[in-house]
């Protein structure tokens, strides 16, 4: 079962460290890992992770237990664009990035 969270307010550098490491794990195993990890990310990937744990629990009547991440990844949503005063009149982007992330969850072979 799949699930996505669109339009997270993170950059996705800051989010791909976080998939990295979980990606091809046990489920179980995962959300244990992320409540250690400090990152804010950590708490979106496992929102995320529950969400299709959920999914595939309740849609295609899968053991939770059995359900290891298959697929995770982390696209570039676009950002918001905004300025920074700064010296002599002048202005600074600021680009405060977003992104779309994906996870596929399937039962262990």
């Amino acid at each position: 079962m799949k699930a996505k969270f669109k339009y997270v307010r993170s950059s996705p550098l800051k989010l791909r460290k976080i998939v990295n490491v979980v990606r091809g794990k046990n489920c179980d195993e995962v959300l244990y890992l992320l409540k250690a990890l400090p990152q804010k990310g950590a708490r979106i990937v496992e929102k995320l992770v529950k969400s299709a744990v959920a999914n595939a629990k309740n849609n295609s009547r899968q053991d939770p237990h059995k359900l290891i991440v298959a697929e995770i990844f982390v696209d570039s949503a676009g950002m918001l664009k905004r300025f920074r005063a700064q010296s002599r009149g002048r202005g600074a982007p600021i680009k405060k990035r977003l992104s779309h992330v994906t996870i596929e969850v399937r039962e262990k072979q």
